[in-house]
């Protein structure tokens, strides 16, 4: 949102700001065997990698296979990595500050300073498009209006860095929609590396969009769907969505041609943007029954069985394509 759209207090952002430093401390990088691993197929799963939040470091590790985790030098507080190119959204100065550290084939290419707390990060299928959500004020999507969040994104093949869409041209349930109080979150970018998905906020409701990166413009789907993700092959979209007016989110998945929505059973409470390890199978970050910290859950995308826990203590997962 714009500058001035929000009025916080002082003590709202220390408390805020606060939580999220306590949150990042440091954290174990022994082989632990994931929690749960047992209930989930390893063959669905294939290798992962993800951030370690046990201790509070954010270390990025890799599941293999056959269920030992190896740790790596990065820490993030989100992370994503697909076609060669990652992204890790980290902490990068005292206040806190933080960035967006773009690598390709493991080499820091680009840093690109970050207004806010790290919230969501993507990377296209083809590691062309990096994309990335922050809070400016406020720690959750609980109340739309109640914080604010900037999106933006880098092309990585012509250079392209925008740190907001909130530029882009929107059209709101047939009508150009010119208010001012526009929120996006949740960018996810399809393997045109032009068109995308993403949550567009304005008025107290919430709507699913689409876009397009390079006429910068986007046109609302349907209403009460945050935090897209779109599958590997383009067909259909994860998003959260709630359980009743106030109730917790759980995850759906919308089928683009015939517009079926599927809620999937055991992701009530889930508040993250989900990654598809293949085409049938998500995961997300949720924090269990009677757990503090988040845990990797993985889920079938048709609804056939409910979501198991993965990686106990654990958030951003990304497969190792």
């Amino acid at each position: 949102m714009r500058a001035g759209r929000l009025t916080v207090t002082i003590a709202a952002i220390l408390v805020v700001v606060g939580g999220t430093t306590a949150y990042v401390v440091t954290a174990a990088t022994d082989a632990r065997q994931p929690a749960g691993a047992e209930k989930v197929s390893q063959a669905r799963t294939g290798d992962l990698l993800f951030v370690d939040l046990a201790g509070g470091q954010h270390r990025v590790e890799k599941l293999a296979d056959g269920g030992s985790r190896t740790p790596t030098e990065l820490v993030c507080q989100r992370f994503y990595a697909a076609g060669g190119t990652s992204v890790c959204l980290k902490l990068s100065g005292p206040g806190p500050t933080y960035s967006a550290e773009v690598s390709r084939d493991g080499k820091a290419v680009k840093t690109i300073p970050l207004p806010g707390i790290p919230s969501r990060a993507k990377v296209s299928q083809s590691g062309n498009v990096v994309s990335w959500t922050s809070f400016v004020t406020g720690d959750s999507y609980s109340v739309p209006g109640g914080f604010s969040t900037r999106t933006g994104f880098h092309d990585l093949r012509t250079g392209e860095t925008a740190e907001s869409l909130e530029h882009f041209a929107a059209t709101v349930e047939g009508v150009p929609h010119t208010a001012s109080d526009v929120n996006y979150w949740g960018l996810t970018v399809a393997s045109d590396d032009r068109t995308f998905y993403a949550t567009l906020a304005s008025g107290g409701f919430t709507w699913l969009v689409k876009g397009d990166l390079v006429a910068k413009s986007v046109t609302t789907l349907r209403r009460d769907a945050e935090c897209p993700s779109l599958s590997p092959d383009g067909t259909k979209v994860a998003y959260k969505k709630r359980i009743g007016r106030l109730g917790p989110w759980d995850l759906a998945v919308l089928d683009l041609a015939s517009n079926t929505e599927t809620r999937l059973p055991g992701t009530a409470g889930i508040d993250d943007q989900a990654t598809w390890l293949t085409a049938g199978d998500l995961a997300f970050a949720a924090v269990p029954k009677d757990a503090k910290l988040p845990a990797v859950h993985v889920v079938p995308a048709d609804g056939s069985q409910p979501a198991r826990v993965l990686i106990s203590d654990a958030t951003s997962p990304s497969p190792v394509m």
